[in-house]
């Protein structure tokens, strides 16, 4: 725990399990060499690496280095590999606030693999090894959790991101958890999107191998980059599936409670929570997740 703000889980390393046997050794040897040029191009990208369309390039790359295969739905907007569109709605309306729920640090790259958006971390993501380089190159938006007294300022900040246009992607647990169904959402960044008149999006990431649900992706309690990215470098046949939920948008004099609550239900359990729009309010942004 870094502060009151902070927040546990009862998850461990030894939750980090393969589904299926390793690779061989020597296939693990040749994915950690791709990976290693592919990091070292992204961070010479510098700050153009910021560039939606380069920062979705470099996230694929990086997955496709593990031989992580990518399943998702198609963007919203149009057929299958035809890129990200834009974020903001016609006529300048909000971004989107997309809410997601945490396993392992390869939820970055996934992520930004499907939307190029914004990222909110946590202070700490940005002094890891290797992501925490790549998400400040990326234009991460990083929150202080030790100090509860920043919490209106963060909140300001988010609301004034998404009031922008801009779509911001947050993690509310606030930790990682092995699985689905774990932990809570917390409602801080959901004032932000009612301050904003930002729309929702719940999105679920799950990891398998071959089908089989797996944990060997999870990077949870006192696990170290270096022991998490040695396990997935000699995961078989590991895929992250990126599920979208229908976008939520507040109902009149709805809270950050009730907001939370809908996208808790359905990002973490799949429960359908269907849309219900402000009256007057402008029309929701259509993003590609």
């Amino acid at each position: 725990m870094n502060g009151p703000w902070d927040v546990g889980s009862d998850c461990t390393p030894e939750c980090a399990r393969h589904a299926l046997p390793r690779v061989p050794a020597a296939e693990a040897v040749r994915r950690s060499a791709v990976f290693g040029h592919r990091v070292r191009r992204a961070l010479t990208d510098g700050g153009r690496m910021a560039d939606p369309v380069r920062l979705r390039a470099h996230a694929g790359a990086l997955l496709d280095a593990l031989d992580i295969r990518l399943a998702g739905p198609a963007p919203v907007d149009g057929p299958p590999g035809t890129g990200a569109g834009p974020l903001t709605a016609p006529g300048g309306g909000p971004g989107t606030l997309l809410v997601v729920n945490h396993i392992s640090w390869l939820d970055i790259p996934a992520l930004l693999a499907v939307e190029p958006v914004t990222l909110l971390a946590k202070r700490e993501v940005g002094g890891w090894p290797v992501v925490g380089g790549l998400a400040r190159r990326a234009g991460t938006f990083f929150i202080d959790r030790t100090d509860p007294r920043q919490l209106p300022a963060a909140v300001d900040e988010l609301s004034r991101l998404l009031a922008s246009g801009r779509s911001v992607a947050v993690f509310p647990q606030a930790t990682t958890w092995c699985t689905t169904g774990r932990g809570v959402f917390r409602r801080a960044t959901f004032q932000a999107a009612l301050d904003a008149g930002a729309p929702v999006r719940p999105v679920t990431l799950e990891y398998a191998q071959r089908g089989r649900p797996s944990t060997v992706a999870a990077f949870c309690g006192e696990d170290t980059f270096l022991g998490s990215l040695r396990r997935v470098l000699a995961a078989r046949a590991l895929t992250v599936r990126v599920t979208a939920h229908p976008v939520l948008t507040a109902t009149d004099g709805a809270d950050r409670r009730e907001l939370a609550a809908r996208a808790e239900r359905a990002a973490l359990y799949g429960r359908p929570v269907p849309a219900v729009p402000v009256p007057g309010a402008a029309r929701p942004a259509r993003v590609h997740v």
